[in-house]
């Protein structure tokens, strides 16, 4: 079986290439428009310790065209970052210059990300269609609900969106209940970087969340509960998705990236440049730099809201990196072993014809949604929660929709009044003046 990764420089490549020891994939094709990158992405790869076990890898290409990478491939892996680090980095600042947040996924600097993605996402969904029309396409790009919507008009249910944040909040909290985080149920439902976790089912029926919430200590041992604290979430009734962070404590989270040093962008494109630099030099030393990297990536992930909610440090079992790769692999094995399995995915709001149900009825059908979902070798099937979002919850949601919807249009019809409007209903934008000036300095 053939897996491609488009962004095959991407820096999460090895961790995607490590857990596939031992899978059905006999060959994985990387495919970057940086050279450059692929190459060192190549000799990290070369460098990766074998599996003790003894289980193979497959054989790596670096293809030179997207077309060679596409073609024939049984499953693709969508990673690309178009504009690079550097295009986080004004994402970032623009907003930034306004008083606004601006981050890869959310707020304006997640929108003007999204208006530089889409057509290059468009763009491949074709090329998919056209070359490969039986693969899978697990979408990584962020931000990921805009884009696995936007390529979904093209491969409809043959995309699939995928997050880290919804698996480690189920494992964390399963932790902190006391459960077995492989053995528990959940009602997860939102959007991409914008969901709650709203049951934690013991393998005896019982609802964990609940005695959770009401445990102060057990809330204060992982990410999510010193996040939001514990009054907060016990207000809420649910654990919200740690990118919320930005919605209920967007004064808070503002002051922390202000007083920063540097913006996370500007962090990683400092790191990455000098990664890059020091691996085409020795690449001999390629595995060795890559998980020195790596650890450091970790280590300041979500630092600015970690911040704001009074400092501290990661727990070492959320630095192994284990996120993205994990779903990805559980999803291509479900779909290609026909291995039943339960994940929270980005998809479509229904998967059946007219009048099947919808996971959130007020959104339209085609609307992707970021829910648990039951997969196979048939495909994957959104699960329908018994139990509505609340009114505060669906706000947000439909708010947010409109703001992926309008960046979708305004980016594939160079709409400037879609583009405005992305940028100003966007919570996180208190003034359509600051939206057009936002656009102006974007160039968009």
């Amino acid at each position: 079986m053939r897996l491609t990764i488009l962004g095959g420089g991407g820096f999460r490549v090895p961790l995607v290439y490590r857990a596939l020891a031992g899978s059905e994939v006999d060959t994985l094709t990387l495919y970057d428009t940086d050279p450059l990158r692929a190459g060192v992405m190549r000799s990290v790869l070369d460098g990766l310790p074998r599996p003790a076990d003894g289980g193979g890898l497959p054989r790596v290409v670096v293809a030179g065209s997207l077309d060679e990478a596409v073609r024939g491939a049984d499953f693709v892996f969508s990673a690309i970052r178009v504009g690079g680090t550097a295009g986080r980095v004004a994402d970032e600042h623009i907003p930034l210059s306004e008083g606004l947040l601006g981050q890869e996924t959310v707020g304006a600097g997640g929108v003007l990300y999204g208006l530089r993605t889409v057509p290059v996402a468009l763009r491949i969904a074709e090329r998919v269609a056209e070359l490969a029309p039986h693969a899978w396409v697990i979408n990584f790009t962020n931000p990921a609900g805009t884009v696995t919507e936007a390529m979904a008009s093209v491969l409809g249910s043959r995309v699939i969106g995928i997050c880290d944040s919804p698996v480690g909040l189920v494992r964390r909290a399963a932790r902190a209940a006391g459960s077995d985080p492989d053995t528990v149920g959940y009602d997860y439902v939102g959007l991409n970087h914008l969901g709650w976790l709203r049951s934690l089912t013991a393998p005896d029926g019982r609802d964990l969340l609940p005695g959770l919430l009401a445990d102060e200590a057990a809330l204060g041992s992982f990410e999510e509960g010193r996040l939001f604290g514990a009054p907060w979430l016990r207000a809420l009734g649910a654990l919200p998705n740690e990118y919320l962070h930005y919605y209920y404590f967007r004064r808070e989270t503002l002051a922390a990236v202000r007083a920063a040093e540097q913006t996370r962008g500007a962090f990683l494109d400092g790191q990455q440049s000098t990664f890059f630099a020091e691996a085409h030099r020795q690449p001999e030393r390629a595995f060795a730099l890559w998980e020195r990297t790596r650890l450091e990536r970790e280590e300041t992930y979500m630092a600015e809201s970690r911040a704001a909610s009074g400092g501290w440090e990661r727990d070492t079992c959320d630095l192994d990196g284990g996120g993205y790769d994990q779903v990805a692999l559980a999803l291509m094995r479900a779909l290609a072993r026909d291995r039943p399995a339960r994940l929270i995915l980005n998809v479509r709001n229904s998967s059946g014809g007219p009048g099947a149900p919808l996971v959130l009825p007020a959104l339209p059908a085609d609307a992707v949604v970021e829910t648990v979902c039951e997969v196979d070798g048939s495909g994957v099937r959104p699960v329908v929660s018994p139990v509505p979002l609340g009114p505060a919850e669906l706000g947000l949601v439909l708010q947010l929709k409109a703001v992926e919807r309008a960046t979708i249009e305004a980016a594939l019809f160079k709409d400037r009044e879609a583009a405005l409007r992305a940028v100003a209903l966007h919570p996180l934008v208190d003034s359509v003046a600051a939206a057009e000036r936002v656009l102006a300095r974007a160039g968009a």
